[in-house]
């Protein structure tokens, strides 16, 4: 398995969690409230956990090939949702 997660600092946390697992709730298994949430994609899991001022989003794929496209897909999604500011997404493998 590879996993990758990343902490983005921002005030608006909570919604832009819940705008992810809103978008992705019509074609995936989603569970999530303002503070957590999950998207169970077919090359891997999102776990998402939402403080004040943070974002942490969590990755779990099978191979680094699909972890690299769920990372592509996350981030692509949530800079539509954040695109009032600009976000620091720094991945640690």
């Amino acid at each position: 398995m590879s996993t990758s997660h990343t902490d983005i600092p921002t005030a608006s946390a909570s919604r832009y969690l819940q705008q992810l697992c809103k978008h992705f709730a019509h074609k995936l298994p989603v569970t999530f409230d303002p503070a957590e949430g999950r998207i169970s994609f077919a090359i891997g899991d999102v776990d998402l956990v939402a403080t004040d001022a943070t974002l942490r989003i969590a990755l779990t794929s099978p191979d680094a090939e699909n972890l690299e496209q769920l990372k592509d897909v996350v981030v692509r999604h949530l800079a539509r949702f954040a695109f009032r500011e600009e976000l620091a997404v720094n991945w640690i493998d």
